[in-house]
């Protein structure tokens, strides 16, 4: 599952060097998580960077975006792919 924003981000600037992925970036009003790119670092770390470093707790799973841990997997992948 992709992970969101939600509006209690105080646009600190620690997410988006944390994301592997380069899936975060400044919105219009508060930072966003690109789903296409988010992985929630499965492949890289035990778990998602942007929530292990946010001071404000304002990251959740998104539930327009389910996944396995499989299929996050495979995001990697082709992630890594088109990155090459």
């Amino acid at each position: 599952m992709s992970l969101i924003i939600n509006a209690l981000c105080i646009n600190c600037d620690v997410c988006e060097p944390a994301c592997p992925n380069r899936a975060i970036s400044q919105g219009e009003t508060i930072y966003v998580i690109d789903p296409a790119r988010c992985t929630e670092c499965v492949g890289h770390y035990d778990e998602p960077q942007c929530v292990v470093v946010c001071p404000v707790e304002c990251i959740d799973p998104d539930p327009a975006f389910p996944e396995s841990h499989d299929a996050l997997l495979a995001k990697l992948a082709r992630l890594q792919e088109q990155d090459a």
